[in-house]
């Protein structure tokens, strides 16, 4: 009875263990949720924005860009100039045609084209992310279909940091350790 017990509390623990390692991993989010969706849309349910609003983006996702580098570039602006659709003095900028933003901090980023007149036609999007505190309350983001462009995060091959689920991976080898024995 003592080892099917504990069996049962082991499999709990990895259960939910699991669960939580799947809502810490950063994702990575292709903007528009298809290939080349970085482009003037052609009405307003095909906008950036409709896009982004149903989704929850969390410190360390990333954003990867699809367009065409050689007529268009992708510009991280200040709210003002997202409004006034200024290109003139962007935060960063980033052009070649695939881009990967990571996005560091909670709050909004406001991207806008690089190509004169496309963001008065449309092509800009806000990216909201939610804070750390925030995130705890509505329970982690949701799990999205692979057709909203959602993929786990590569983990880093040398040099990076562990993320939070290699964490959680120990935490829970050390406490089915201390089961078995």
């Amino acid at each position: 009875m003592a080892g099917c017990f504990s069996r049962t509390k082991i499999s709990s623990v990895l259960f939910f263990s699991f669960m939580f390692l799947g809502l810490s991993e950063a994702r990575v989010y292709l903007v528009g949720g298809k290939n080349n969706a970085w482009r003037t849309p052609s009405s307003e349910a095909d906008s950036l924005s409709s896009w982004s609003e149903k989704s929850r983006f969390l410190i360390g996702d990333s954003l990867v860009f699809e367009y065409d580098g050689s007529k268009d570039s992708v510009l991280l602006v200040t709210k003002g100039d997202y409004l006034a659709c200024n290109t003139s003095s962007p935060i960063e900028s980033y052009s070649g045609g695939n881009t990967t933003v990571k996005l560091e901090r909670s709050g909004p980023y406001y991207f806008i084209s690089g190509e004169q007149g496309n963001c008065v036609n449309g092509q800009k999007v806000i990216v909201v992310v939610i804070s750390e505190r925030h995130n705890r309350f509505i329970g982690g983001s949701p799990a999205a279909s692979p057709e909203e462009g959602m993929s786990p995060a590569p983990l880093p091959t040398s040099g990076g940091e562990m993320p939070m689920g290699g964490l959680v991976v120990g935490f829970v080898v050390a406490l089915v350790g201390s089961f078995v024995m």
